[in-house]
C-alpha cells in the first residue's frame, strides 16, 4: 500500500502551483488554468481521504465526481466569458479590469501616459442637445 504522505504532497505542489498561477498571471486563460490546477488538487485530496481506509460511505471518490463535474462547467462558463472580453476589447489582461490601487478602473482613473496620477483624460464633452436620445436622419 502507497503511503499518505507521497498523495498529500503531490496535492499541495498543485495547489501551490495553482495559486501562484491565479495571483502572478495576467493572462485569463493562464489564471484559468491555476483554477484547474487548484481544483486537481482538492480532488486529488478528496480521493487520497477515501483511500484511508476510514471513508465507508465512499464519500471522498463521490465529491470528487462532484468537483469534477464543476470544474468542467467552469471551464465551459470561464471560456465563453474571455472568448467574449477578447473579441470586445482585442486581448484578455487580467489587470485591465483594475486600476493602479486595485479599485476598478472608470473613465476619471484612466489617463494618458505620463499624466499626473489624478488627471482626468480629455475627451469628447457632450452638449446638451447630444445628450440625449439617438437621432433618427431626416425622412
Amino acid at each position: 500500500m502507497i503511503h499518505l504522505a507521497l498523495p498529500y504532497a503531490v496535492a499541495a505542489a498543485l495547489i501551490g502551483i495553482g495559486s501562484y498561477g491565479v495571483l502572478a498571471r495576467r493572462n485569463a486563460v493562464l489564471v484559468l488554468i491555476g483554477i484547474e490546477l487548484m481544483l486537481g488538487g482538492a480532488g486529488l485530496l478528496l480521493i487520497t481521504a477515501g483511500a484511508s481506509g476510514r471513508d465507508t460511505w465512499a464519500a471522498g471518490n463521490v465529491l470528487t465526481l462532484f468537483v469534477i463535474t464543476i470544474a468542467a462547467a467552469e471551464v465551459v462558463v470561464a471560456l465563453a466569458v474571455i472568448l467574449a472580453v477578447f473579441r470586445a476589447r482585442g486581448r484578455i489582461d487580467v489587470t485591465d479590469a483594475l486600476g493602479s490601487e486595485g479599485q476598478p478602473a472608470t473613465e476619471a482613473t484612466r489617463a494618458a501616459p505620463g499624466a499626473s496620477p489624478g488627471a482626468v483624460p480629455a475627451g469628447p464633452s457632450l452638449d446638451a442637445a447630444s445628450a440625449g436620445a439617438p437621432t433618427r436622419p431626416a425622412p
